[in-house]
């Protein structure tokens, strides 16, 4: 079988429904190491695989970060909940990336912050793995578990920052989501119970315990969400307010443990 060429990737991508075939197409190729991988991965993509299972990395403030199948994908209005980090705390030294994922979080905020001692955290075994490989280069830890459970308890009450991207889709809402992330990312990463907020409930109360003080929590929410969520941290004790960044369509509530 010849190789494919460029008009031919295109071609077949479009036709398979995807809206931006021309980006997509020039970033398959310029990944494929030969004409036998740039098939298959077009295969794939065709196939209903999203872009970044399909090449292996996805690109997150900056960083190239490997995304293995099955991992939930990083997206790129959650750069919004980074910035918002190292906003609020530029001299962080201790940096937690709770319901990690690839680590992508993790690893810009070490990125940003200058090398802070960094940690992340999930419950899925792939994504641990994969978080491994993303946050090795700033000297990070992983650890699997659930929630806070996984973390060691010499970080009780010493947190900068708690960046905890959590899952927040109300589970009827799973079935409405695209399919690339309904078929092909871990439902534990997406379904955030009956109104999408269980998880980040959990997180709320028992973050003061572990933030350090004038540390702070920031998780992502949605727009309609983000009011119960500034009342979840507040019922915690923490000093919470919402964030939002119009142009990505993005919701971060924010919670600083009190001084005093």
């Amino acid at each position: 079988m010849p190789p494919l060429s460029p008009a031919s990737v295109v071609a077949a991508l479009r036709s398979a429904g995807c809206v931006f075939a021309e980006d997509e197409a020039e970033l398959i190729l310029s990944t494929a190491r030969t004409p036998d991988e740039v098939a298959a991965m077009v295969d794939r993509r065709v196939a209903g695989l999203p872009l970044e299972h399909v090449v292996g990395w996805a690109e997150f403030h900056g960083l190239r970060v490997t995304v293995d199948p099955g991992v939930f994908v990083p997206r790129r209005r959650t750069e919004f909940l980074v910035e918002q980090a190292v906003a609020h705390a530029r001299d962080a030294t201790v940096v937690v990336d709770l319901c990690c994922g690839s680590g992508a979080v993790g690893a810009a905020l070490a990125t940003s912050l200058g090398g802070p001692e960094l940690h992340a955290a999930d419950i899925d075994p792939a994504a641990v793995r994969c978080a491994r490989r993303n946050v090795a280069p700033f000297g990070g830890h992983v650890h699997e578990g659930d929630l806070f459970a996984a973390l060691p308890g010499t970080l009780l009450g010493r947190l900068d920052v708690l960046a905890a991207n959590v899952p927040y889709v109300p589970t009827g809402e799973v079935g409405l989501l695209p399919a690339e992330a309904r078929d092909h990312e871990p439902l534990v990463a997406l379904d955030g119970g009956a109104d999408g907020l269980d998880v980040l409930r959990r997180v709320a109360a028992e973050a003061p315990r572990w933030l350090a003080p004038g540390g702070c929590l920031l998780v992502e929410t949605s727009e309609l969400q983000a009011p119960s969520a500034v009342e979840a941290f507040a019922r915690a004790g923490l000093l919470a307010r919402l964030a939002v960044c119009e142009e990505r369509y993005a919701h971060v509530v924010i919670g600083v443990r009190p001084l005093g």
